[in-house]
């Protein structure tokens, strides 16, 4: 594995559970496609209100920290501020992460989170901080 290069192909187990399939990951743009239903409802039949946070926080971290990954660094989520724009029940949706500014110790993404007809279903905003790679990741 290359110093601090995540490895992708495997990605966390958490992350694999929301079914999260990622389509395009570079350091200002990561695309990804995710299918929701009833494992993914509340009481009331509608999709969770955190797998859109869960996926706010995974678009956006895997994209900052390959932005920072030659420098043996990765991103962690500081503040994660998604809204909820219109319930979901079941299908595919479209996860488009990319930066609004990326610095020397913090990253600033959004996230957008759409149906197949472009109407969206979910935004979020997730500020990151730079850190070194742990000893054990480099």
């Amino acid at each position: 594995m290359e110093r601090g290069l995540p490895n992708f192909e495997h990605l966390s187990p958490f992350v694999a559970a929301l079914g999260m399939e990622f389509d395009s990951i570079e350091p200002t743009r990561v695309v990804a496609r995710i299918d929701l239903g009833p494992n993914q409802h509340t009481p009331w039949g509608v999709v969770h209100g955190g797998v859109y946070t869960t996926a706010v926080e995974s678009a956006c971290s895997i994209g900052a920290s390959l932005a920072v990954r030659d420098r043996g660094e990765y991103a962690v989520g500081l503040a994660n501020t998604t809204d909820f724009l219109r319930p979901h029940v079941e299908g595919e949706l479209h996860v488009t992460a990319t930066p609004i500014q990326q610095g020397r110790t913090q990253q600033l993404w959004v996230c957008e989170i759409a149906r197949a007809d472009g109407k969206l279903v979910a935004r979020g905003q997730l500020r990151l901080q730079n850190v070194p790679l742990p000893d054990g990741a480099r």
